[in-house]
């Protein structure tokens, strides 16, 4: 067998590929941030907004992390911004995403290099196999412009290889000699910190450790290993299992509920009852897949052309089970979002649209990109398959397949990544609402004290550069207050705005619109978009306060 690649701090490889993904990662910065769309993502607005109500609030503390949101991305982001201009300008909340892109590309490198070191005699073919997958991972436009925003899926993305990566190498080793080990005593942690990791940034990674854990546990029933591996298998299994443990005890001690963050108000399936959204894989796993693997494959290419994706799939699965691979485990691994998304459409309250089918519009596509890893690994294990063909026919296969990237995400660029277009579509109104209403606060005084549910449009305030100190708002009461909080900021605020604030912003339907006592406010002005509720803002008398 051959040995593992060298991984010391004297391999440039990944210093290589780190190095050209942090040129590609500034580059696409600039030229969004330039173009001023960074911040087309209303959750990515709402990210960095949270982030920074932990210690620029009325009531600041870590519980404006909230309940539905894990709090890991936007503890990320604090540092950054502590930067008024950072978060003004929403710089504070790409930078994270940016880094993770970078660590992203050198696990999809690390992972293929190493699946295909003891598969391979020539070291090269498996080292420009890596370099391959490399590049369909740091190339894929989407993921391009996703890594210049605030969103939780570039950071996802790069816990979920790196688990993997640690999953292979680490915690588990499948292979035909007898003597290899399966659990290896030093380094489940590793694995286990990032699978931790992932659990608090996105719910998806609640599923992929479950998966993690039940592979490890059944080769630990199936073999004998030693009461050393043993305390480590049991080592690994605590640290995956404390990350959400620790979250429902979080939600059980503040709100009430240890499942407060999927059966609350601002849960998503509250959200999607509220907006009425329709959902057309509604209960329905099988139709919930295909949507989301539709996704997946409009993340790669447009139209028909993501079918080759999932053929390139197909064929690494085959051509691992044809060369009897040891690492099918891990490769399990990286189809799980499909399962995940599956039920979580079907029956999570998260609908997903795609442009070409019913109902024909841009909604959650972004999904799609957790199956970029399968793809990035599918395409270097296929590579590495064609290279080890022949010495003649190989390379030209092998370079029809990398033509065939390129055409690929040509393509993508060509007709426009559609994350970029969902986030730009789905930003046209709420955009001209948000500037008209900042362009009214930005003319009142710079002290000026506002009350205003900020959960759909906290980006009005972080256009104006008006700290939200300033701002009364719903993260403002004690969410362990239960059913009601009269004692509470928020609800004596909207009891008796004048008393709190010089002016207040109603969105019709929202919190503001249906509790504030409109006698004691003087309408300011009124703004309606289509699309969008109506807004108004109001002064407050002077004589209540």
């Amino acid at each position: 067998m051959a040995p593992h690649p060298k991984t010391s701090r004297f391999d440039r490889d990944p210093l290589r590929v780190a190095a050209i993904a942090a040129a590609v990662s500034l580059l696409s910065f600039l030229y969004y941030f330039q173009h001023g769309q960074i911040l087309l993502y209303g959750d990515a607005v709402a990210h960095i907004n949270i982030a920074r109500r932990v210690f620029d609030s009325q009531t600041p503390s870590l519980l404006q992390l909230g309940t539905v949101w894990l709090p890991l991305p936007h503890l990320l982001m604090i540092p950054f911004l502590l930067s008024d201009s950072m978060w003004q300008s929403g710089v504070g909340g790409s930078i994270p995403s940016m880094i993770a892109y970078v660590l992203g590309t050198v696990g999809v490198f690390r992972l293929v290099r190493g699946l295909l070191a003891s598969e391979v005699r020539n070291s090269s073919i498996a080292r420009l196999s890596a370099w391959a997958a490399a590049f369909v991972y740091a190339a894929n436009p989407n993921l391009v412009y996703l890594q210049t925003t605030a969103m939780t899926e570039p950071l996802y993305l790069a816990l979920f290889l790196w688990a993997t990566v640690y999953f292979r190498e680490s915690v588990l080793t499948l292979g035909n000699d007898p003597s290899e080990r399966v659990l290896l005593a030093e380094a489940p942690l590793s694995c286990g910190f990032c699978l931790a990791a992932a659990e608090l940034t996105r719910y998806d990674g609640w599923f992929l450790s479950a998966a993690a854990a039940a592979i490890v546990i059944a080769l630990a029933l199936r073999r004998r290993i030693d009461p050393g591996l043993r305390r480590s298998t049991m080592r690994f299994l605590a640290t995956i299992a404390a990350a959400p443990l620790l979250w429902l005890a979080y939600n059980a001690a503040v709100y009430g509920d240890p499942l407060e963050f999927a059966n609350g108000p601002y849960s998503a399936r509250a959200i999607q009852q509220r907006s009425a959204a329709l959902n057309p894989a509604e209960n329905h796993v099988v139709t919930a897949g295909s949507y989301f693997i539709k996704s997946a494959e409009l993340n790669m290419a447009p139209g028909n052309w993501g079918r080759l994706w999932l053929v390139a799939v197909v064929a690494m699965l085959g051509f691992a089970v044809w060369r009897r691979r040891a690492q099918a485990a891990t490769l399990s691994l990286l189809c799980a979002p499909i399962a995940f998304y599956a039920f979580s459409i079907a029956h999570g309250g998260v609908p997903l649209y795609v442009p070409s089918w019913w109902p024909f519009t841009w909604y959650n596509l972004r999904y799609g990109l957790q199956l970029l890893p399968l793809f990035s690994v599918s395409a270097g294990i296929l590579i590495c398959a064609l290279l080890a063909t022949s010495r003649r026919l190989g390379p030209w296969l092998a370079a029809a397949a990398c033509a065939l990237v390129a055409f690929s995400y040509a393509s993508v660029w060509r007709t426009q990544p559609l994350c970029f277009t969902e986030a730009l579509v789905n930003s046209r109104t709420r955009t001209a609402l948000e500037s008209t209403v900042e362009h009214t606060v930005r003319a009142m005084p710079a002290n000026a004290r506002f009350l205003m549910y900020l959960g759909d449009h906290a980006g009005i305030f972080q256009q104006a550069g008006i700290p939200l100190r300033q701002v009364v708002n719903e993260g403002n009461h004690r969410p362990w207050k239960v059913p009601s909080d009269p004692s509470g900021l928020w609800e004596r605020a909207l009891a008796n705005p004048p008393q709190y604030a010089d002016y207040v912003i109603a969105f019709e339907g929202d919190a503001v619109d249906r509790a504030v006592d409109r006698p004691h406010l003087t309408l300011l002005s009124e703004i309606h978009v289509t699309g969008q509720p109506r807004a108004r803002v109001y002064a407050a008398h002077a004589s209540g306060r």
